[in-house]
């Protein structure tokens, strides 16, 4: 059987499914960083923009370039009204079109598992920072149960059903994480985790964003209708609603920090 390959292509369905979340943890994830204010950012496996628009709001940045394989993802990220200072366009992770030295910060915003090679799209973060830049990424924990619609997969699973995995779901561990910092070079490498909430209408809201995510839609939308209910009911019983039907869904990412060497 040919491995399917997640792609993400729908910016619009990409900010309901994902982008939320990424700028939940993303607000956490740059506290943490501390940045000073002025600096030269590359943002990398941009999307449509998430990450990229708090990073202006939040860090009052020089510069921003954002670079993704998708042009539904840039599209949706040029038309954002508080993203019109960064400047979007087509780029792999792992040959970053960037020279040498070129930027004080290199980001990964919920992308890493996504790079084939982890260990090139690292080396590429470092390549394009100057002496003392700061190379970071978050990740959901996607092997210890921190992606947010964890419940819909793991239900998929015991239906013996195989979703789709990003290629290198280690990437997303803590040690994997410093050993790829470390390996690269980079140094004060520090990890965190970060765990953040967002709350959902109800369940059925709950299910229809599910329904965005690239791991999710395509197959339940290739299931029969007797599965979909049973999948669905199934899942209803891991997100219980609180005493008002909302429901309220912890997400767990890992991070991790260092700088090149000056």
């Amino acid at each position: 059987m040919t491995e399917q390959v997640l792609r993400f292509v729908d910016g619009a369905a990409y900010e309901q499914n994902m982008g939320i979340w990424s700028r939940l943890a993303g607000e956490v994830f740059l506290d943490w960083l501390a940045p000073p204010l002025g600096l030269r950012w590359i943002d990398i496996g941009c999307g449509n923009g998430a990450f990229t628009e708090l990073l202006i709001a939040r860090c009052a940045p020089a510069e921003v370039q954002g670079i993704d394989p998708s042009d539904g993802q840039l599209e949706y990220a040029r038309g954002r009204p508080d993203a019109r200072t960064a400047k979007f366009l087509q780029g792999d992770a792992m040959a970053i079109p960037f020279g040498d030295g070129r930027f004080d910060a290199a980001v990964m915003a919920l992308v890493l598992v996504f790079v084939p090679e982890p260990r090139k799209g690292v080396a590429e973060m470092v390549r394009v920072l100057k002496p003392g830049g700061i190379a970071a990424t978050y990740m959901w924990d996607m092997l210890g149960g921190g992606f947010p619609f964890e419940p819909v997969l793991d239900e998929m699973r015991a239906m013996g059903l195989s979703p789709t995995r990003p290629p290198q779901m280690a990437a997303s561990q803590i040690a994997t994480m410093q050993e790829l910092w470390s390996g690269a070079g980079l140094e004060g490498v520090e990890t965190r985790e970060i765990t953040v909430q967002r709350t959902f209408t109800d369940f059925d809201e709950f299910w229809a964003i599910s329904l965005k995510a690239p791991s999710i839609g395509p197959a339940v939308a290739a299931m029969n209708s007797a599965d979909v209910a049973k999948l669905k009911e199934g899942v209803r019983k891991h997100v219980p609603a609180d005493s008002t039907g909302r429901i309220v869904r912890t997400a767990r990412a890992n991070a991790v920090k260092g700088r090149r060497p000056k």
